[in-house]
């Protein structure tokens, strides 16, 4: 389980620093606040905080993000509204997407659009590479800073 979700923050993290946003941390062993139950985390410091359709599409990648890098590590490819794991970023991506797309069949057809992209991008030799030596961080220490994530993916982002 922890490699399977190590693959999804690190799809979420890798879609973040591809977009230029900066990594805060990422977990496999979350703390426990008063929030939903999670197996994993990201924490993201986004550049920009308005609702122009730019920041918007840039969410609802890096929400994609996560199921993308399973669907890839998995072979298996799934539809991210689908499986219940991934509900949260699905819901997430949907809510988002609202704003720009206010018709559901629109929205729909832009996310399934979008998930294609992303499969597409992180699939790259490079940038799946680069996941992957997220991934082989995260299993080594469960909890990476925002220093180390940078650090990893330096090599792989030239």
């Amino acid at each position: 389980m922890d490699e399977i979700t190590a693959y999804h923050e690190a799809g979420h993290a890798l879609m973040a620093l591809l977009l230029g946003e900066r990594v805060q941390s990422i977990s496999i062993e979350p703390d426990w606040d008063d929030g939903p139950r999670r197996s994993g985390e990201v924490q993201i410091a986004f550049t920009t905080s308005d609702s122009s359709r730019d920041t918007i599409v840039r969410s609802i990648q890096i929400a994609l993000a996560g199921p993308v890098a399973e669907m890839i590590h998995s072979g298996e490819p799934f539809h991210p509204g689908s499986v219940e794991e991934w509900s949260a970023d699905w819901s997430a991506a949907w809510d988002a997407a609202a704003a720009i797309l206010p018709q559901e069949i629109s929205r729909l057809r832009f996310l399934e659009q979008s998930t294609v992209q992303i499969y597409r991008l992180l699939r790259d030799d490079k940038h799946w590479a680069a996941l992957a030596a997220i991934v082989d961080h995260l299993l080594a220490h469960e909890t990476l800073e925002s220093d180390e994530v940078h650090e990893i993916v330096r090599y792989w982002m030239r």
